[in-house]
């Protein structure tokens, strides 16, 4: 990774700046902890997330005692160049107490893994991109040139494509039959229809955020 420790503003005196760290997968805040000159060279060294401890004031790597380890895929200041932002691939839970973030209230619903979903962000990104600019030979740009019926009947397609990986995965389970064939094809479909669903989106002009609010607002504790 290339990261040039002399571009960060080490504060006279202390020499520790502050860390946010953020879990790649989707961007939630887990900790905020302090580095100095001699943590990020062994972050940056070892591709494991080190911290100055100011308790035992000394080099602290995370996950020593505990195994959950954070480790680093990339790395960038703030625009005063005193802060950093770790993006992680966090294993185990991030806090002492067990939870995923330090920020998280110790609760038996809290989540204990991330799904990737920030990842859509990119994906959308591209549809959205192709829907504005409609560059010759894309394959989305073929689907929104036959407009909404042509999007809609793709999704219909591939939702039933789900339905029958998702019974051939079903006979494979009963049957005590190995799975990893039928689950990969049913990732595959339904990986077919989330893609065309968000094409559908985008063809009707309606951003994924608009399906999110909903999904929130239908949400009910328990």
């Amino acid at each position: 990774m290339s990261f040039d420790p002399e571009a960060v503003a080490w504060p006279a005196g202390s020499g520790l700046v502050p860390a946010v760290v953020q879990d790649q997968a989707d961007g939630c805040v887990l900790m905020l902890a302090w580095v100095d000159r001699e943590a990020l060279a062994a972050t940056l060294a070892s591709g494991e997330v080190h911290f100055h401890s100011r308790s035992r004031d000394r080099l602290w790597r995370k996950g020593e005692s505990s195994g959950n380890l954070l480790r680093l895929r990339s790395l960038a200041l703030d625009c005063d160049g005193d802060a950093l932002l770790m993006t992680v691939d966090p294993v185990g839970p991030t806090c002492h107490r067990g939870t995923r973030s330090c920020f998280d209230e110790p609760s038996a619903d809290a989540p204990t893994s991330a799904q990737g979903f920030a990842w859509l962000e990119t994906l959308w990104t591209t549809i959205a991109g192709r829907a504005a600019t409609r560059p010759a030979g894309s394959y989305t740009t073929s689907l929104l040139a036959g407009g909404v019926d042509a999007v809609g009947r793709k999704v219909t397609e591939e939702a039933t494509e789900v339905l029958l990986a998702a019974k051939d995965d079903a006979v494979a389970e009963s049957s005590g039959a190995g799975r990893a064939a039928s689950r990969t094809a049913l990732a595959g479909e339904a990986a077919d229809l989330v893609f065309h669903a968000l094409v559908l989106l985008a063809e009707r002009g309606l951003p994924p955020a608009a399906v999110l609010r909903v999904l929130r607002e239908r949400q009910r504790p328990g």
